[in-house]
């Protein structure tokens, strides 16, 4: 070990950036990161952050909501924590600087799909998660916390079961370093890139939880993958989010014939859960022979439609598109994973000295379905708990408690079988473990991807160990959501559409279980 530290933090998103910032008063902290400090999935989140603030809400209110939202699967525990230390985490974030939108001198609030009543916040319009993440990594770069920027980790190091440190490989001179630390928090973001279509940037390849398991950490609910209703679709353009607060706002969606159809899928139509919008879209788009559907601002008031989504204006207009005179094509995207590494309250995984946070991390506060912008929100709430835990655990602090059914991915034998690109990874995954699934999609999704993973070279730079991640956070989807015989949340099986009481449970996988 050439360097060791207190902590070492792998992300830079808000998570990462969030429990450095605490961390850095407890000891000395390192901050791993394969891009730049800047390059994470958190600058891109538009709709805001949820937090119960408001004058008639409360945490039982934002509690329930998520629950609802959560198809019987949210952990009640974890959501109250989340809605009970939400208020506080805000006050951290306006005393870093983050700076929130106001209206009449107090935090404004927004409403969005599933949520009771207003109770998101936003900064810059649909910016927030910009202007958070740059609030934080500002505050990190002029810290005494050590930044490696182009640095990805690779292994989790171990000795006698507990964390000892992490390797890590530097992109820019093909070296690799161990690093000791006393405490390792996993802040890696999701796996959006596991799909063709995705609002998530290159990096989002699931590395943390491709570490995390392969250290023997256990890794639930992997099944449960977001997919964003409304996704910019336009020929030659990536995907780009269209907020769902747009919707709610009081955009509506139409199809290309330009009648609405929400009201035929759910009561509460443009604002049903996201899961809901998604599949209705699907039907939608598969009943008009279209690649799209509309989302229609053009009734709003278009000047507050350009300052209440000033990013969003400003790169369709970019595209030869005012979203104030002609309605929005859109269509699905990956977008958010739901599962990761299983974590208790405080963040601890069933490795003795390894935390997780943020997307990567899986405390069932989501359940089978996040309620919108409670993904920022969590990001913070338990980074501070991580931190939190690493002062006040007892020296002998043995994790979170082991999963007794968990499951060990079945190892197949090297084959005859050229290793995937990542484009193919893509594809398979769209096509057969996508919004909606059968169990022979899936079957020969699981086939594929155990054929190429026994297949894969040991991964030597950058793109090959991503490569090696995708396929492994692959094949955890891939295999979870074939044994969910029902339908629940963001997992819709055809062959299985209603859910069925003996599976509100979790999937869990532990190598060598």
């Amino acid at each position: 070990m050439t360097s060791s530290y207190d902590y070492i933090i792998v992300g830079s998103g808000i998570a990462g950036l969030y429990a450095a910032l605490l961390a850095r008063e407890h000891g000395s902290v390192l901050v791993l990161t394969k891009g730049s400090i800047d390059d994470c999935n958190t600058r891109w989140a538009q709709g805001g952050i949820a937090a119960p603030i408001g004058a008639e809400d409360s945490a039982q209110r934002h509690l329930d909501d998520t629950i609802a939202a959560g198809a019987g699967l949210v952990d009640p525990v974890a959501a109250r924590v989340l809605a009970e230390e939400a208020a506080d985490r805000i006050d951290d974030l306006v005393r870093f600087g983050v700076p929130f939108d106001t209206l009449h001198g107090e935090i404004a609030l927004a409403r969005e799909g599933a949520h009771s009543l207003p109770r998101i916040l936003h900064a810059g319009g649909d910016s927030t998660g910009a202007h958070m993440e740059l609030t934080l990594s500002s505050l990190a770069q002029q810290s005494n916390i050590t930044v490696l920027e182009f640095t990805l980790a690779t292994e989790i190091l171990l000795e006698g079961g507990r964390v000892a440190g992490v390797r890590a490989l530097d992109e820019r001179s093909g070296r690799s370093t161990d690093y000791a630390c006393r405490h390792l928090v996993l802040a890696t973001g999701g796996a959006g890139q596991l799909y063709r279509v995705t609002t998530n940037p290159d990096v989002a390849t699931g590395n943390g939880i491709a570490l995390a398991y392969r250290a023997g950490a256990e890794i639930m609910d992997m099944e449960f993958f977001q997919f964003h209703p409304t996704a910019l679709k336009l020929p030659g353009v990536q995907p780009f989010l269209i907020s769902e607060a747009v919707r709610g706002e009081g955009g509506l969606l139409t199809d290309v014939n330009g009648a609405r159809f929400m009201t035929e899928y759910d009561d509460r139509a443009e604002l049903a859960p996201r899961d809901i919008v998604a599949r209705a879209i699907l039907d939608r788009m598969q009943k008009t022979g279209a690649d799209h559907v509309l989302l229609d601002a053009t009734h709003l008031d278009a000047a507050r439609v350009i300052a209440r989504f000033p990013q969003i204006y400003r790169f369709c207009l970019d595209q030869g598109l005012d979203i104030t005179r002609r309605p929005i094509p859109v269509s699905p995207a990956a977008h958010y994973t739901m599962g990761g590494v299983r974590t208790n309250v405080w963040g601890e995984t069933t490795i003795p000295g390894l935390y997780a946070c943020g997307e990567c991390a899986c405390t069932a506060v989501h359940g089978a379905n996040r309620l919108a912008s409670n993904s920022l929100l969590e990001t913070v709430v338990f980074a501070k708990r991580v931190v939190q835990r690493t002062i006040e655990a007892p020296p002998d602090s043995v994790g979170a408690d082991p999963t007794p059914d968990a499951i060990d991915l079945s190892e197949a034998a090297p084959a005859e079988t050229p290793s995937p690109s990542r484009e193919a990874v893509q594809s398979l995954m769209w096509d057969h473990v996508g919004i909606v699934r059968d169990g022979a999609g899936l079957s020969r999704a699981k086939a594929t991807l155990s054929a190429w993973h026994a297949a894969l070279p040991k991964p030597t730079d950058r793109p090959a160990h991503e490569l090696t991640d995708l396929v492994a956070c692959g094949r955890l989807v891939t295999e979870a959501a074939l044994l969910r015989e029902e339908s629940r949340g963001a997992h819709y099986r055809s062959d299985f559409p209603q859910p069925h009481e003996e599976w509100r449970r979790h999937i869990v996988f532990r190598k060598d279980a």
